[in-house]
């Protein structure tokens, strides 16, 4: 079976408070991009669709994707103006492939076991979304912030990528989605369980996998960088 990657790149990072987008901060002398895509090259995944903003095309395919010799990374498209729709201009871009895996380009520490496991889960069950057990009790609460349920922690996960589908059930579910103009879509798990009232099946993904969002986060991957990578 072919399976492609999209590896979303457009978000302009607005938390980090820096005129850099974070996806190409440099993480201890390379990109931030660079570790997700490398690990991707070296996995079973065939192909790699990378989605960032116009202006930064031109930079991704000189000094990341011909720089570093991403064979797999072979087509660079213009995301939108909000995550799902960037996932949706990469779907678009995707030719005969049977598995479709979406990732964050801000999480550089994904693995190849982690690919494999939601790659295998998507041929079997239908989806495969990597996620972590909540650490910490988590409260639902109201419009006025109290607290109105506290649901078992050993029920809640915490959402990560890479989450992978069928292409087909997913880029349909993406243009209903779309199409019915549905708002708050955070994830993509998310648009198969609304366009299909279908469950996602969830699996082990990794507390190290984390998305580099703050500057807060950009020293804890340093840490893990030295660490996983043993720098």
């Amino acid at each position: 079976m072919k399976c492609t990657a999209i590896v979303l790149a457009a978000g302009k990072g607005s938390r980090m408070q820096s005129s850099v987008q974070k996806q190409f901060m440099l993480l201890d002398g390379f990109p931030l991009l660079f570790y997700c895509l490398r690990t991707l090259e070296q996995s079973m995944v065939d192909e790699i669709v990378l989605v960032t903003e116009e202006n930064a095309m031109e930079y991704c395919q000189k000094e990341i994707v011909e720089k570093y010799q991403f064979h797999k990374t072979d087509r660079i498209v213009c995301g939108g103006s909000e995550r799902y729709l960037s996932v949706y201009h990469g779907l678009c871009a995707v030719e005969d492939s049977d598995i479709v895996l979406i990732h964050d380009g801000a999480r550089p520490f994904v693995t190849n076991e982690m690919i494999e496991r939601t790659i295998h889960a998507a041929i079997q069950h239908g989806s495969g979304i990597a996620a972590v057990p909540a650490k910490d009790t988590v409260k639902i609460v109201n419009e006025e912030q109290f607290a109105v349920q506290t649901p078992p922690r050993e029920r809640v996960w915490m959402m990560q990528t890479p989450q992978t589908f069928p292409y087909k059930d997913i880029r349909l579910a993406y243009e209903r989605v779309i199409r019915q103009q549905v708002k708050n879509i955070t994830d993509d798990g998310m648009v198969l369980e609304y366009a299909f009232q279908k469950p996602v099946k969830i699996v082990e993904g990794s507390y190290s996998n984390l998305k580099v969002t703050t500057p807060e986060d950009m020293e804890t991957a340093s840490v893990l960088c030295k660490k996983i990578f043993k720098k």
